[in-house]
């Protein structure tokens, strides 16, 4: 095989720090919020969970490519991180039940990446600097100067609202219809398998959309209510934030994960703040405060809930809280039957720590009945 040379490629943080390296996937030109994972492995997860809408994704690991894509790995049906960083991109892989090469797949999806990158460098950078926008760019014809100059121009993750970029625009259903376990899921992003987690516990779910009103969901007469993930800024989401309100005034069973918690900690009175960098990997250890246990947990999430004004909510109670710098990661409501975690207890990837809370969600709703 003849050796093909490598297109160069840059990398522009809205500062004007510049990194190079090579062009892997598509050729072009993509923009983001640059942010930096953590885990060792389920980089095809990573790239399709809801959550990352927006954002573009630094991996601190350094093979990436290497087990290939294989379609029960993903999160929904499209890859929603808008670029990819890595120190080593491999075009082909060894995994014999992968369909595909991560090369393959990034040029289907029309994903920039760019490889041969300090990545150790670069994420001490912005671990140092926090989270900002980026361009990447393997177009040959655009200088720094004129990427500088874009991504400028590229608005800010905070004030964003992205829900309407990522969730259903029909409402489905799934799981067992004759269960009397019936979950309304508020889907702002919800990854395939929380909805899986839930209905392999024998709960019958339908999912709406993010901009469902209260009324809708009374017509399902359900008995749990499910909030999910998502990206963007959940301090934007106004009217959402009013719907959740009337949700936990339903006097069902509620359980919140990551912007679904940000969410219902805004309905009860918090307030969210957007972070430094966020948390995004498959290893943060957590402390549950009720058991006393802690978990390793899989995270992603660039806003939080403030801590402080836990202080001045009498209604809330802090559950969990994250073992590197002390921030919420659990809330229970003392005067609703609602609760929320931060992370993704569905863990995948990661490890099944935190699983337990779908069992809690679950003997909240059958204990409610």
């Amino acid at each position: 095989m003849k050796y093909q040379p490598k297109k160069d490629a840059k990398i522009v943080l809205e500062d004007g720090t510049v990194f190079y390296g090579k062009a892997a996937g598509h050729i072009g030109t993509a923009f983001g919020e640059i942010c930096y994972n953590t885990g060792m492995t389920g980089y095809q997860e990573v790239f399709t969970d809801p959550s990352y809408h927006g954002q573009l994704m630094v991996l601190t690991n350094v093979h990436i490519g290497n087990y290939g894509v294989h379609d029960a790995e993903v999160e929904s049906d499209e890859v929603h991180i808008t670029g990819l960083i890595c120190r080593d991109f491999q075009t082909t892989f060894s995994r014999p039940r992968s369909e595909d090469s991560l090369q393959d797949y990034f040029e289907k999806h029309q994903i920039v990446a760019v490889t041969d990158v300090d990545t150790r460098a670069l994420v001490s950078y912005v671990r140092d600097q926090g989270a900002m926008n980026v361009v990447i760019s393997s177009d040959e014809n655009l200088s720094v100067e004129e990427l500088l100059a874009k991504v400028k121009e590229y608005p800010s993750m905070e004030g964003l609202s992205l829900a309407p970029k990522v969730s259903t625009k029909e409402t489905y259903t799934l799981g067992d219809e004759n269960s009397d376990i019936r979950i309304a899921v508020m889907d702002y992003g919800v990854k395939k398998n929380i909805l899986n987690c839930l209905a392999d516990r024998g709960a019958f779910l339908k999912v709406f959309p993010y901009n469902t009103k209260i009324d809708e969901v009374k017509d399902f007469n359900p008995n749990g209510i499910f909030l999910s993930n998502g990206p963007g800024d959940p301090g934007a989401m106004t009217e959402e934030i009013e719907v959740v309100k009337q949700l936990v005034d339903l006097e069902k069973p509620l359980f919140g994960i990551c912007l679904g918690h940000q969410l219902l900690a805004l309905a009860s009175g918090l307030t969210t703040y957007k972070m430094h960098n966020g948390h995004r990997g498959i290893n943060h250890g957590v402390l549950n405060l009720e058991s006393g246990k802690a978990e390793v947990t899989s995270q992603n999430h660039g806003f939080a809930v403030d801590d402080k004004s836990l202080d001045a909510c009498q209604s809330v109670i802090l559950t969990h809280k994250n073992l590197n710098d002390n921030s919420v990661e659990g809330i229970r409501r003392t005067d609703k039957n609602a609760f929320s975690v931060q992370y993704h207890p569905e863990s995948n990837p990661g490890p099944h720590d935190s699983r337990y809370l779908f069992d809690q969600f679950i003997n909240n709703i059958k204990q409610a009945k």
